[in-house]
């Protein structure tokens, strides 16, 4: 094998620099936004979860736009490129209107930048990568991830301390301005990317329309061919382009399972930092803000992800286990349980009046975040690998939809207030167990298969 293949692709450090870049921003400002609403606004406790829950499940309903335009019409890279210049103007409100008109305005405008160029820069990834070395395409999602979660940390810490010193203008900035330069890094790397050409209107189809026209046929009485209910397409789709909905379908509904799991992962913005703000936040002589605790996340993350990568799965599979993503989704699936659990026995002494030091709280960040490196990075490299060309943007953007239902979900849980203190964390732990259980159903089931770019 060339030592070429063995080297990522001299484009990627582009990509890398921008996602840092972008998530510093994106992370930044959300770290803030459910404190920001209690104590600048004046929202009530509930409230401000909801609207936090529905901002962040508006950042995963976008990426269907996103993804439309960039398998359709414009590619990754230009749908990248225009949008992120849409999500630095969603900054720019937030850090200039104090209001609740500035913060809906701004939140509306961030929700269609990142989530437009989400699927898209997730997919265009794995586009520098084709048949000769795509035995690299777990490691530079690891490294892809880990960029994520440093840009994270470094911003969660900050922007935090920012808003109690220098008030919100400054803490929305900052994140504006790198957001800026997330954009030009990423720019600088357009003479070097590997460019796949959108389908366009006349090129391979998207899963909707098939659907459409599988659907279309039924209703109508057409005669019904041999096969699945997308077969029913045949009269104006090819075998291959069915074949590519099919795969689509499949993942679907593996991925809807996984949305349990993004109803529980995202409340360490919103309930986790509520629960915090009972706490002690004096750790070991060190004054603590209470949206900075979830800083614990991202560390958590990067040291995580090579203990996973390197001692744990090599462990497993020594003893005989094949660590297949849907296997490492399914652990995740249970752990993520037990992080609520741990929520919720840390939440009980706060309920009867005891304050407790917000140390404990490293132990549901643990399991949480041992969760989030088991299901969220190898959700994005199983996204990827089982997408036909002309839907990876497409089946990227279904993953990140299992984040809007989650959110959906919580919001909805948060607005209607009935579970207070401690039976709100039991509940969604018996709900991660359920959706557990089930996940572990349907990936027993799932059949599939890889797609690479082919070499040219």
């Amino acid at each position: 094998m060339s030592k070429d293949n063995n080297r990522f692709p001299s484009q990627i450090k582009y990509i890398i620099g921008n996602e840092a870049a972008e998530r510093f921003s994106f992370y930044g400002m959300r770290s803030i936004l459910t404190i920001f609403m209690v104590q600048h606004l004046m929202v009530p406790a509930n409230e401000a979860k909801a609207t936090y829950h529905l901002f962040v499940s508006a950042c995963y309903l976008t990426p269907l736009i996103g993804a439309y335009l960039s398998d359709r019409f414009l590619g990754k890279y230009y749908t990248i490129l225009y949008i992120s210049l849409l999500y630095c103007v969603g900054h720019g409100v937030l850090a200039m209107y104090e209001t609740k008109t500035g913060l809906y305005v701004g939140l509306a405008l961030i929700a269609l930048g990142a989530g437009g160029i989400k699927p898209c820069v997730s997919a265009h990834v794995g586009d520098q990568f084709t048949e000769k070395n795509k035995h690299l395409v777990q490691k530079v999602y690891d490294l892809f991830y880990f960029s994520i979660n440093f840009g994270s940390f470094f911003s969660t810490l900050l922007i935090p301390f920012l808003l109690v010193k220098y008030g919100s203008g400054v803490a929305f900035g900052i994140p504006g301005v790198l957001m800026a330069i997330a954009t030009f890094i990423f720019w600088l790397g357009r003479k070097e990317y590997n460019i796949v050409p959108p389908t366009g209107k006349t090129g391979d189809v998207g899963f909707m329309p098939i659907l459409w026209q599988a659907l279309k046929n039924t209703f109508s009485g057409a005669k019904k061919s041999s096969g699945d209910f997308l077969s029913r397409a045949k009269d104006k789709f090819s075998s291959e382009q069915i074949e590519g909905a099919r795969a689509a379908g499949r993942i679907f509904l593996v991925f809807f399972f996984v949305s349990g799991f993004w109803a529980l992962f995202d409340q360490h913005g919103s309930s986790w930092v509520l629960q915090a703000e009972q706490m002690e936040l004096n750790v070991m002589g060190v004054k603590f803000e209470s949206s900075q605790i979830s800083a614990l996340n991202p560390i958590m993350v990067m040291i995580l992800i090579p203990i996973f990568g390197f001692v744990i799965y090599p462990g497993i599979e020594k003893l005989g286990l094949k660590m297949t993503p849907l296997r490492k989704i399914t652990g995740g699936m249970y752990i993520a349980a037990l992080s609520f659990l741990a929520a919720a026995l840390v939440q009980v002494p706060l309920d009867q009046g005891t304050k407790i030091s917000v140390a404990w709280q490293f132990i549901q960040y643990l399991l949480l975040t041992m969760a989030e490196v088991m299901i969220s990075i190898t959700g994005l490299e199983f996204a990827y690998t089982q997408a036909p060309r002309s839907m990876k943007s497409t089946i990227m953007s279904f993953w990140f939809l299992t984040i809007f239902l989650g959110n959906i979900f919580a919001a909805y849980i948060s607005q209607i207030d009935i579970f207070k203190g401690a039976s709100f964390f039991f509940f969604f732990t018996a709900l991660m167990a359920v959706y557990s259980v089930l996940f572990t159903i349907m990936a027993s089931r799932y059949k599939g298969r890889d797609y690479y770019e082919k070499t040219a």
